[in-house]
């Protein structure tokens, strides 16, 4: 008996080790799920269900040299949180592609990442917020599938949050500071988006 009391006693603690590792470090998961417009939602639903994988396409020999040079000294800069090459040559291609493809700037998107999961693909926040960009599972009922599980995908879950950010900055006119807010669930408040204005510039080069 007072073994199994033991037992007991390890696996409910392991369990809520777990969950701190899990939730640590999360800062958003309070997006509000609000009315869009048919147009919004149209165009967001088409972004996020283009099935077409990152493959880069390049402008010019200055276009490639760019991503050249940022893939190497992001490389670099990740490799103690993403120890494995592979992984982290993906997750730079994934990112550059999105984030171009939602008009945003790389090193922002990679800030917004540092500050919402700290680079963890499987983190979720306390309202349930899910992966590198902590998407929040209503949206894939909103403008997806309808199976929040995907969010978990690296490819997935950088498209939707991409594209969420593109659709507050439309509709905030431009304010980034609105628009993370926003993001967050906190619009009009100053600590979100100073935290991830901070972290942008760290991932400027």
């Amino acid at each position: 008996m007072r073994s199994e009391r033991s037992a007991f006693c390890a696996a409910r603690w392991l369990l809520a080790v777990l969950l701190c590792v899990n939730c640590h470090n999360t800062q958003a998961g309070n997006q509000k799920e609000e009315a869009l417009a048919d147009a919004v939602r149209l165009a967001l639903s088409r972004a996020i269900n283009d099935a077409r994988p990152p493959q880069l396409e390049f402008s010019s020999y200055e276009d490639r040299d760019a991503w050249r040079q940022w893939s190497a000294l992001m490389s670099t800069r990740l490799q103690s949180r993403m120890p494995d090459p592979m992984i982290r040559s993906e997750f730079l291609q994934t990112v550059w592609y999105e984030s171009r493809r939602a008009g945003l700037e790389p090193a922002l998107v990679l800030g917004l990442i540092q500050v919402e999961s700290g680079f963890r693909k499987y983190a979720i926040s306390s309202a349930g917020a899910r992966g590198y960009m902590q998407v929040m599972p209503f949206w894939t009922r909103t403008i997806g599938d309808g199976q929040p599980a995907k969010l978990f995908n690296m490819q997935t879950n950088l498209r939707y949050g991409c594209s969420i950010l593109r659709m507050y900055l439309d509709l905030e006119k431009g304010n980034l500071f609105l628009a993370l807010g926003r993001y967050n669930g906190s619009r009009g408040r100053a600590e979100y988006p100073t935290l991830v204005r901070a972290a942008w510039r760290r991932w400027q080069h």
